[in-house]
């Protein structure tokens, strides 16, 4: 399983552990990701997925799953988030 958010794309970022010598090591940021239940209401389904926080509090912004799709651009969706976007746009 990736370290990337399903609905913004968001993934591990790169940088430096500095010490207090200013010795500098390679390390890894990770996104917050967690597995949430998000429910579309057009559908009338809920659907696992795994997002970031940052992810969580823009879906609650927008109000719901499906506002946040259908203003999402395609290239940052996953495979799964986008056959959910898909399936909102024939309903």
């Amino acid at each position: 399983m990736s370290r990337v958010c399903e609905l913004t794309g968001k993934g591990p970022m790169s940088g430096n552990n500095v010490s207090h010598a200013n010795n500098k090591t390679r390390r890894r940021f990770l996104p917050n990701l967690n597995e949430v239940s998000l429910i579309s209401e057009k559908l009338g389904r809920t659907y696992q997925l795994r997002i970031s926080a940052a992810a969580l509090r823009s879906v609650d912004h927008r109000g719901g799953l499906d506002a946040f799709l259908i203003k999402a651009r395609e290239a940052e969706l996953s495979d799964r988030a986008l056959k959910i976007k898909r399936e909102l746009a024939k309903a």
